[in-house]
């Protein structure tokens, strides 16, 4: 059974995602943000679900040293909370978090994210390192409808065998899709060609930009990281 942490001070919500999620899901929980790391590293969790505003401890640095620590940053963070607005979930986004429901919850999406997440989760070696790092990229393939597309993305991270990038288009889950790199700096912003990714994770909360993590199938050209 999938292991689902649960990171918040309010124990009647807790107590509530443990009869909701029970059925499907092992349920870790604290509501002392302290405890939450160890946890982590504890139970190795397959998805974190985490609160925003807890005493004395922002879930913001939390959030932020489970996506950068080298044992938990492959752990995709759902922020759970009562905070609404555009501004709070682009910054989650920025900082890693996979997803964002605000309270009260929808259990039914929250279910179904859940399984479109820990179904999809990238599975790349937990001594790969992510780097923030942006980088304007064009893709091209097949959209979700099944039509030719073609559209720029910027990278948020990056590693030496995939990306995360934000983009308009709108792919499936394992699309496959040529990648180049767009050099700005040089005269009718020149492509360099770096070879085929694979869509392993895809999140259309943030539409009209949707966020896509990507694994390369096959690089022919020279990435960033070497």
């Amino acid at each position: 059974m999938r292991k689902v942490l649960i990171v918040d001070d309010d124990e009647a919500l807790r107590r509530l995602m443990r009869l909701e999620l029970s059925d499907e899901y092992n349920v870790i929980d604290s509501g002392v943000p302290e405890e939450g790391l160890a946890l982590a590293l504890e139970h190795k969790p397959d998805v974190i679900l985490l609160d925003l505003r807890m005493p004395k401890y922002s879930g913001y640095e939390l959030l932020q040293t489970f996506t950068s620590f080298s044992r938990t940053q492959l752990i995709p963070i759902i922020i759970v909370s009562g905070e609404a607005g555009g501004q709070t979930k682009d910054h989650c986004k920025q900082l890693g978090a996979a997803g964002y429901f605000e309270k009260p919850i929808d259990f039914e999406a929250l279910r179904a994210s859940l399984q479109q997440i820990t179904k999809t989760r990238r599975h790349i070696p937990r001594t790969e390192v992510r780097v923030r790092l942006r980088v304007t990229l064009k893709l091209r393939g097949t959209d979700a409808h099944g039509k030719n597309f073609e559209a720029v993305a910027t990278t948020e991270n990056v590693s030496l065998s995939g990306f995360l990038c934000g983009c308009a288009a709108e792919l499936d889950a394992d699309s496959v899709m040529d990648v180049s790199i767009v050099d700005v700096s040089r005269a009718n912003n020149v492509e360099d060609y770096v070879g085929k990714a694979k869509v392993v994770h895809a999140d259309s909360q943030g539409a009209p930009v949707r966020h896509y993590g990507c694994r390369f199938l096959e690089k022919t050209g020279t990435w960033v990281l070497q």
